[in-house]
């Protein structure tokens, strides 16, 4: 099976390439921001020249929002706008423009109704001090070298890896892997380098294909399964609450930056801000340790995956929840389940997201119409199951599998998945093809997270 992946690696920089990387990131934001002003200084024009009553035909030429057109308006401006572009990169220019580029095709996809979700405001200029560095290769000497501690990077040079690139180095050397791309990107104080790769995966089949199991996420527990097993939420932002918010305090109390009177931050406050990043980070790191274990383990194991699918846009809307549910990363459980299932043979089936997979009894069908969300314990009033109500939403998820070969490809509506829980027993509905998951009115109180009436 042949995927694109990334490999990402953490590099131990000397000063000198720092400030090479650093002056690549900026010829990137400097091309972003000249090709942005041209595209606002074009459309403000033609629309002062329609004000004025000028026709179609007169008005000023449009430039071109496609990474070509910018690349060529910026190639025939560049010796007067960066007359030291040849001190870097092609591709440190072709960043900036093609993030750009990529940027106006989704703020005019979204105002067409061509991109759905959420609407995507207009591209904005980058800042030096609020902008992430990050410049992208696709040409050029991109390799990475035998001693597998140094990776080869255009007009970069040699630079030392902080860890071993064994993993991609034997693929690469096997004929099994073709570099694409590389990124270099720094987060919170860190320099790394991600690979995209090429990769001839071999064909793998999960431990227990044949088995099927329904996962239940929240807050109390990340994961309930199906079969009774329970993994738990480690909260790793609450676990570094304690020392985010003494770093937080000392930063507050150190000279930070003030636009208004031209102030700029002292060493003291910048060492702080260092320090809050680097926490932040771990934490992130952590939570995306433990989700990359679970999936990986639930993808090897079972055939059969089905999950919920979620508002989680609407349930951060929560204020009494939302901490805890982005701490959580429920989006990003899902979003890996999806490729590992792929990458191990499996499937996975995504419940529809108004299936009342807690308020039905998993025994006999019966849905009943209300079930606050403080009651944890499922209690059936028709054939008298009594079970933990984050297993019972597990074993109704896992019961759906069975509608997977009929509905398709995309959410399966299952049973009774409608916006209003009917009482006795669930009529089964289904969505209607073609429409997107996010063109419903929005979520139920219980997808919400919000307690319901």
């Amino acid at each position: 099976m042949r995927t694109v992946q990334a490999y990402r690696f953490a590099l131990d920089l000397t000063p000198a390439q720092e400030r090479a990387v650093l002056a690549h990131a900026g010829a990137a934001r400097v091309a972003h921001n000249w090709a942005l002003a041209r595209v606002k200084a074009v459309m403000d024009q033609r629309a002062a020249e329609r004000s004025y009553g000028v026709s179609e035909q007169q008005l000023t030429p449009t430039l071109g929002w496609s990474l070509p057109a910018l690349r060529k308006a910026w190639n025939q401006a560049k010796p007067e706008v960066a007359p030291w572009w040849p001190e870097c990169s092609k591709e440190a220019f072709n960043t900036g423009l093609d993030a750009l580029a990529r940027a106006l095709k989704n703020w005019s996809d979204s105002r067409t109704g061509k991109r759905v979700g959420r609407r995507v405001g207009f591209p904005r200029f980058k800042s030096r001090r609020r902008a992430t560095p990050s410049i992208r290769f696709s040409t050029g000497a991109i390799r990475v070298e035998p001693d597998r501690k140094h990776v080869v990077l255009p007009r970069l040079g040699r630079l030392k890896t902080h860890e071993s690139t064994r993993k991609l180095a034997r693929r690469v050397e096997a004929g099994t892997a073709r570099i694409l791309s590389a990124t270099v990107r720094r987060d919170a104080g860190r320099w790394h380098v991600a690979f995209c790769v090429e990769v001839d995966r071999a064909e793998r089949t999960p431990a227990r294909p044949d088995t099927v199991v329904g996962v239940d996420v929240g807050v109390k527990h990340l994961a309930v399964l199906s079969t009774g097993k329970m993994e738990p939420n480690p909260r790793h932002l609450d676990t570094a609450g304690r020392r985010m918010r003494r770093l937080a305090r000392r930063m507050s109390r150190r000279v930070g930056p003030d636009r208004r009177l031209g102030r700029r931050p002292s060493n003291r406050w910048e060492r702080a801000r260092r320090q809050v990043a680097r926490a932040h980070a771990r934490v992130a790191n952590l939570r995306r340790n433990g989700l990359h274990k679970l999936t990986t383990r639930l993808a090897r194991e079972y055939g059969t995956i089905v999950v919920e699918d979620l508002n989680v846009a609407g349930m951060l809307r929560n204020r009494r929840l939302a901490r805890r549910i982005a701490d959580a990363g429920f989006g990003e459980l899902r979003r890996q389940l999806a490729y590992k299932t792929a990458w191990n043979g499996g499937r996975l089936v995504v419940a529809d997201r108004w299936y009342p997979s807690s308020k039905t009894c998993s025994g006999c069908g019966t849905a009943k119409t209300k079930l606050a969300l403080s009651k944890r314990t499922y209690t059936c009033n028709t054939c008298g199951l009594v079970l933990d109500r984050d297993v019972n939403a597990a074993r109704n998820l896992a019961a759906l599998a069975a509608q997977f070969d009929t509905a398709g490809s995309g959410p399966v509506a299952g049973r009774g998945a409608d916006r209003k829980t009917r009482p006795g027993g669930p009529v089964a509905t289904k969505r209607q093809p073609g429409t997107p998951t996010g063109a419903r009115p929005g979520p139920s109180r219980r997808k919400a997270g919000l307690p319901e009436r």
